[in-house]
């Protein structure tokens, strides 16, 4: 069954002959690709399984398809095989971590950048900031969410949710991010979003070094894997969102709690607000 949400259109649809989407968007704080959301057309029986693969590749990133597989069968007792996981993983944009042969390779079509943060010293704010894509459960259906994350201070510094995993919606966040400040270094992985010409050339129009994850590397990555083990466990496989106005209203909240409450250890007990303004 498809996930069911109001229509946002019905509440700016009145003003398209005055203002243009973008700014309708920014006025009632909705970004461009939560306006073009539409419902996920995917049956009720693998919704639940990919809630099933959603928690255990949490717990277990390094989880390919074989293992994966096994795991429902055995452990879950569900009647399923290797071609429909492989397929479900990948619509959920899951992939095993572990290295790979060929690891330099990229997607065609697309520069790749080499990962500038091996032996690197990370001392400050917006000296490296790092992105990635994860997927989020909804009740009936489910999004991606992105977010921006400043590597020193573990600040985020902007997110985004879509429901597919388009160019479009990282650029948003990307921009809303620039809006507070600009990095040294942009890293993400090799995914076509963040190799794609419209997301790199906004980098390097801001004279921002491009770094990129070797494939399949989640350690490259760490700190954003580390969010979305908290964002998940901490919010969103305990409130079960049932759309996507609940889903973002959740995530406001959260992320604000993130920031400017949670303390790490990692910090010395101080929050990522604290670090990332130098409070």
């Amino acid at each position: 069954m498809a996930c069911e949400v109001f229509n946002k259109r019905d509440l700016i649809n009145p003003l398209d002959k005055l203002l243009s989407i973008k700014k309708q968007c920014d006025l009632i704080g909705l970004s461009r690709s939560s306006y073009y959301y539409k419902t996920v057309p995917e049956n009720e029986e693998n919704l639940r399984l990919m809630r099933l693969i959603d928690e255990q590749y949490t717990k277990t990133p390094f989880y390919g398809v074989p293992r994966m597989t096994q795991w429902l069968q055995q452990d879950m007792h569900e009647q399923v095989n290797h071609k429909r996981v492989r397929r479900l993983m990948r619509k959920m944009g899951l992939e095993a971590i572990y290295p790979k042969p060929k690891l330099s390779i990229g997607g065609a079509g697309h520069k790749i950048y080499p990962y500038l943060l091996r032996n690197l010293i990370i001392d400050r704010p917006n000296q490296v900031w790092a992105t990635d894509i994860t997927y989020i459960r909804l009740a009936r259906g489910f999004v991606f969410l992105v977010a921006i994350l400043d590597w020193y201070s573990r600040y985020v510094i902007s997110w985004n949710i879509s429901v597919t995993m388009d160019t479009i919606f990282c650029l948003e966040a990307l921009e809303s991010a620039l809006r507070q400040g600009r990095p040294e270094i942009f890293n993400s992985d090799q995914g076509s979003q963040f190799t794609s010409d419209d997301f790199t050339r906004h980098l390097l129009k801001e004279n921002i070094r491009i770094s990129m994850d070797g494939r399949g590397r989640v350690f490259d990555n760490i700190f954003v894997e580390r969010l979305w083990r908290s964002v998940k466990y901490e919010n969103i496989y305990i409130h079960e969102y049932i759309d996507v106005p609940s889903l973002i209203k959740g995530l406001k909240i959260y992320f604000k709690f993130y920031n400017e409450e949670r303390r790490h250890e990692a910090l010395s007990y101080k929050t990522p607000a604290d670090i990332y303004w130098r409070k």
